[in-house]
């Protein structure tokens, strides 16, 4: 039993860090959104978009 309560820990606190990682991302991706906004950049916006929808799921995933 006590090593089930250590590997569900050691997942949890793997799931933090990556959740800390995933928030830097997609801030960093809207930066580069606005930036693709501002330029008139369709074919770079669509690829934030992208990317931001799929750090969206990621996120969505570790949180549940």
């Amino acid at each position: 039993m006590a090593m089930e309560q250590v590997m569900q820990t050691l997942k949890k606190t793997g799931a933090e860090e990556r959740i800390a990682v995933l928030r830097m991302e997609i801030d960093y991706e809207l930066a580069g959104l606005y930036d693709a906004m501002m330029e008139e950049n369709m074919e770079k916006s669509s690829e934030c978009k992208d990317r931001l929808e799929q750090l969206r799921l990621e996120f969505i995933r570790l949180e549940a």
